[in-house]
């Protein structure tokens, strides 16, 4: 999976654009330098893969190539960008700018390394796919003829870019650069249910089921049957093609080791990993370690909830309890949705005490699709969507579902990833690009923000607010056990079920996603040590000075950042007497 999720069409617009008129040997200033740069080389990447983040962005019609020629073109040009990068001092850049350069450079750094490495070779695990990412377009809301056109443009050009991602698994294959077998089992009914379906079933079809009034009647005619054609002669042939592949070719001979370690280069693949994900430079064994004593940490306070209770059990009978009394389930799709959805009014009304800014786009709570539910996790969220998981709704206990609400809907995902995208004052590259220390940190602290904001009625719902929190730092001895010190897969669910609420399917999923995505599962807990360590500085510096919106607009004004870059701006922030970024909405 790429590091970077989203484009823009204004930066490749911006870079085609005439510089402002100067002398032809006038030396740049660094800032100019700087911004020319980084607003050449966004431009160069959205280009690259294909993609345009605007709200109202059209559908591309074409995907990205991903030939070996394309991808060694994209480490010889980062390299060359790292270099002149390198060339302009820091210190001479504005202190606004100088800030961009330390989110700028991290990034970049991540994308040279991805290519070193060529983690491309590896563009499926337990999780996710290069071809999920088309179902994810095929349910985007369409807004005009050129969107449907263009989508059946980009149809076509399926067979072209999965015969290029299949020659790279192939070479990942080739050098034991693959997930782990373990994790693949099941992993291609995505595939079978495009393959095998009528052309009007697969959600490549979704679009064309309501086409707007606007189309012509004649005009949307001739688009459904150009769509069931495309679909019938190249789609499902390529998703056949494919399928036969996986599971003749790559899964059988996938590798029956589980750690980062045992790939090629493993040590230095794996810490390059920690770096990208947590933005820090720790070492497997010092994030193993923060990782045990915040377990023993919420442990004591989840058996202090449970007391509350009044069960009368040990901690084990109690998880027994949680994950099989019927009392604790939705008893349908609609009743689950139905109750995030409340969860999710209720903060409305309490966010003007606890943020300035809100963003202006709203969200949708919606099931996750039927093809993707049965490995797809508990819940998912970001601009305008909080996807919740129906499937098996004895695995998706109410007592989650506050915790689980705040993180990916509001305040969490679909609140913060708006606000980066809303700001234009922030180059693309901070609006556009997501940084899961900082994004998913800030999520989790969302979840332990909801006891001081009253969202957990009951001493269950608390308990299942610990449960996620000692989850995310679970994930901390999980990852770094299996990755680096030798952890089979049933010691991790076994160390995941012992501590957690997690339903044993979920577990395994998660755990299956730990093993196939290094070092991702990083990312929650350290992010949200560090926004509640900042927190707690900032509230003892500044005392009765401490305003809690304006901290929370602090933390998200920044779009996503690296936790280095969070740790200075909140330093900064105490320094100038706890003022926000938005005085006058205070």
């Amino acid at each position: 999976m790429r590091a970077i999720l989203f484009a823009s069409l204004s930066a490749v617009l911006l870079a085609a654009a005439p510089a402002v008129a100067a002398p032809q040997n006038a030396p740049q200033s660094a800032d100019a330098a700087f911004k020319a740069l980084y607003t050449r080389e966004w431009a160069w990447r959205m280009k690259e893969f294909a993609e345009d983040p605007r709200a109202n962005a059209p559908v591309m019609d074409h995907l990205p190539k991903a030939d070996p020629k394309s991808e060694q073109a994209r480490l010889v040009y980062w390299q060359q960008v790292m270099t002149d990068l390198d060339a302009i001092p820091r210190g001479q850049l504005s202190a606004k700018n100088q800030i961009n350069y330390d989110v700028y450079k991290p990034q970049l750094q991540s994308l040279i390394d991805d290519q070193r490495f060529r983690d491309y070779q590896m563009p499926a695990n337990s999780d996710s796919a290069f071809w999920t990412d088309l179902d994810y377009t095929a349910r985007t809301p369409f807004r005009g003829l050129q969107d449907y056109r263009n989508w059946i443009a980009q149809m076509r050009d399926i067979p072209r870019f999965f015969a290029e991602e299949t020659q790279e698994m192939r070479a990942g294959l080739k050098r034991g650069f693959t997930p782990p077998k373990v994790t693949l089992e099941g992993r291609d009914a995505s595939l079978s249910e495009v393959a095998k379906a009528k052309p009007a079933d697969t959600a490549f079809y979704i679009p064309f089921k309501k086409l707007p009034s606007t189309i012509p009647a004649a005009e949307q005619a001739k688009l459904r049957a150009e769509a069931l054609d495309v679909i019938a002669q190249d789609v499902q042939p390529a998703y056949a093609k494919l399928l036969k592949f996986w599971d003749e070719d790559y899964v059988p001979h996938t590798r029956t080791t589980l750690a980062a370690y045992d790939l090629p280069d493993g040590k230095a693949y794996y810490q390059a990993k920690i770096r990208e994900f947590t933005t820090l430079d720790l070492t497997p064994e010092q994030i193993h370690q923060i990782g045990l004593e915040q377990v023993a940490k919420l442990h004591a306070q989840m058996i202090a909830v449970m007391k509350e209770t009044g069960f009368k059990g040990d901690f084990p009978a109690f998880l027994h309890y949680l994950r099989t009394d019927p009392k604790f389930t939705a008893k349908t799709p609609l009743e689950l949705l139905k109750d995030a959805a409340w969860i999710a009014k209720e903060f409305d009304g309490k966010a003007s005490q606890y943020f300035g800014r809100l963003p202006r786009q709203r969200f949708a709570i919606k099931p996750v699709p039927a093809d993707m539910a049965p490995f797809y996790t508990s819940g998912r969220g970001g601009p305008g969507v909080f996807l919740l998981n129906t499937y098996d709704l004895p695995q998706r206990p109410l007592y989650n579902l506050t915790a689980l609400t705040l993180h990916e809907s509001a305040p969490g995902h679909a609140f913060q990833i708006p606000l980066a995208m809303e700001d234009k004052s922030l180059p693309d590259f901070r609006r556009y690009t997501y940084i899961s220390a900082y994004g998913e940190g800030w999520a989790v602290y969302c979840e332990w923000l909801g006891v001081e904001m009253g969202m957990y009625q009951t001493p269950y719902d608390r308990f299942g607010m610990l449960g996620w929190q000692i989850w995310r730092a679970a994930r901390l001895v999980v990852d770094t056990g299996i990755h680096a010190q030798g952890w089979s897969r049933q010691q991790a669910i076994d160390y995941l079920l012992k501590y957690t609420t997690l339903p044993t399917h979920e577990a395994e999923t998660e755990v299956d996603r730990y093993i196939s995505w290094p070092g991702q599962a990083l990312s929650y807990y350290l992010g949200a040590m560090a926004i509640r360590q900042d927190r707690e500085k900032a509230e003892q510096a500044l005392g009765p000075k401490f305003n809690i919106c304006a901290f929370h607009d602090e933390v998200l004004s920044l779009g996503s950042v690296p936790l280095p870059v969070l740790n200075a701006h909140i330093d900064a922030f105490i320094k100038s007497g706890g003022v926000g970024p938005y005085p006058d909405e205070e």
